[in-house]
């Protein structure tokens, strides 16, 4: 399928000139080929969006309808999305290489539900609640949303990162200036579309494709209220900054380096299955991948031998179009180059390449070997960095304190998991892992209706659930006279 190429960049929920000319080129992963091209947006078409927003926050109808009606232009968007799943998929793994299979699953599938959960819940969602004080008679508690949003989201799930911040943030009457990567412009664009189809009010939605210069300005832009992030943790941290120093709202989703812990009663048959889609999902370009796997000493050669056989029978390398193929290229030579020199430290640090670790074979594409590394130690870069690749390491332990004790050695926490034939067990071990979010013998890494997020260097706030709705709400409380309350 042709992608289709834009000239023009949304602004204000309006298709206008860009500032200049430049555009950012589309390259396919799998054929190393320009597929399409957008407008480059600059500072001064980032100004011009916030501005927009502004306007339309302030000034327009969509903060001041009732959470109910703004639920109903979600929904619309929720269906347009299952409408035009197959389509949307395409562009995407011709975007970014993912395998069409997770493209539809994952990239198109679960933002559809994103949506869909977000008008659901808008349908009973109550803004205002009346308390009885200690001081007052009563309290008005109201919640009113935190104003206009710069979204910035990365390549790897494109679709499904702009879901997890436009839905609870158009849910909440925000305002909303979209930056998408430039690796993944296409699949916003056509979600812009299908926003202007569904009735979205002009200027509640700009989407400005553009490179690191143009983000840093629509994060320190004075008229924006929040910054909604998702990407690496050293990004995150200067946005942090930026933030702090204008006591603005932030909620930032960063890197991950998740431990999956095989207690020693595990059934493999039944573990290996569930463990491997979330340890080499999307490429292994997911920041939520169980990329380190803790094994009991007396087990781990069985443990390492299993998951050796899962990536020679399942994880195969090929056309990313190809209903067949588990694993893509990665979105860039770039990333390939910076996993494969992973790959060479984690050789360098002495653990063994027990499966890939070699140049791919393909014959074109930025494709690395799915490689399994044995004989790992936690304080090896390859075990402690996010290499973001097809990459895992085995790691032994002793004992449960013992796992426990490596998953948390981490300057992350974002997602983890055990597997146990006690769930009681696993349980307690779930609950000594100081992560956002966790798998208790479950493939299930994250649940719509429940908050997702990480601890320590994975971020700070929370999407999904009604707590990624609150994140865009601000909450005031309104003391109110003796002998009156309001109707709700």
């Amino acid at each position: 399928m042709a992608v289709k190429s834009y000239d023009k960049l949304f602004i204000g929920g309006e298709w206008v000139a860009p500032e200049r000319s430049a555009t950012i080129e589309v390259v396919s992963p799998y054929t190393e080929e320009v597929i399409a091209s957008v407008p480059d947006g600059t500072v001064g078409d980032i100004n011009r969006a916030v501005a927009a927003a502004r306007e339309a926050f302030d000034r327009g109808p969509w903060p001041r309808m009732a959470v109910a009606e703004r639920a109903q232009v979600l929904a619309k968007v929720g269906q347009r999305l299952g409408e035009e799943l197959p389509a949307l998929a395409e562009i995407i793994t011709q975007e970014m290489g993912t395998p069409i299979l997770f493209s539809q699953l994952a990239q198109v599938g679960a933002p559809m539900m994103i949506f869909n959960y977000f008008a659901e819940l808008g349908g009973t969602y109550a803004t205002d609640a009346v308390r009885t004080g200690i001081l007052s008679p009563e309290v008005l508690v109201t919640k009113e949303p935190v104003g206009v949003v710069g979204a910035i989201a990365p390549w790897n799930v494109p679709l499904f990162l702009a879901a997890a911040k436009l839905a609870p943030a158009l849910l909440a009457g925000c305002t909303v200036v979209f930056k998408p990567a430039p690796e993944t412009p296409l699949d916003a664009f056509r979600l812009a579309e299908i926003f202007v189809e569904c009735g979205l009010p002009k200027g509640v939605l700009s989407i400005v494709p553009a490179g690191r210069e143009v983000s840093e300005r629509l994060v320190s832009h004075p008229d924006v209220d929040k910054i909604s992030f998702t990407g690496s943790t050293v990004a995150g941290r200067k946005i942090a900054s930026i933030c702090g120093e204008q006591l603005k709202r932030c909620t930032l989703e960063l890197g991950g380096k998740s431990a999956a812990i095989l207690l020693d009663d595990v059934d493999l048959g039944v573990t290996i299955p569930m463990l491997m889609p979330n340890a080499l999902m999307n490429n292994g370009q997911a920041c939520i991948a169980q990329t380190r796997i803790l094994a009991p000493r007396a087990r781990y050669d069985e443990v390492v031998d299993a998951i050796c056989e899962s990536v020679r029978n399942e994880w195969h390398e090929g056309d990313p179009m190809d209903m067949g193929t588990a694993v893509g290229p990665l979105v860039a030579a770039r990333q390939r180059d910076r996993v494969e020199s992973y790959i060479a430290k984690g050789k360098d640090e002495g653990a063994i390449a027990k499966i890939g670790g070699n140049k791919s074979s393909q014959p074109h594409g930025w494709f690395v070997e799915p490689t399994i590394f044995s004989n790992v130690d936690n304080k090896m870069t390859i075990a402690q960095e996010e290499i973001f690749g097809p990459v895992l390491v085995v790691i032994p332990y002793d004992g449960d304190d013992d796992a426990v004790s490596i998953a948390n050695d981490s300057d992350y926490g974002l997602c983890g998991s055990v597997f146990s034939a006690d769930n009681e067990r696993g349980l307690g071990i779930a609950r000594q892992v100081r992560t956002g979010t966790y798998m208790l013998n479950s493939a299930t890494p994250i649940d719509f209706a429940s908050p997702f997020g990480g601890y320590k260097a994975s971020g700070i706030g929370r999407e999904f659930g009604p707590e990624g709705l609150e994140s865009f709400l601000e909450t005031k409380s309104i003391n109110l006279p003796a002998g009156y309350t309001p109707s709700l």
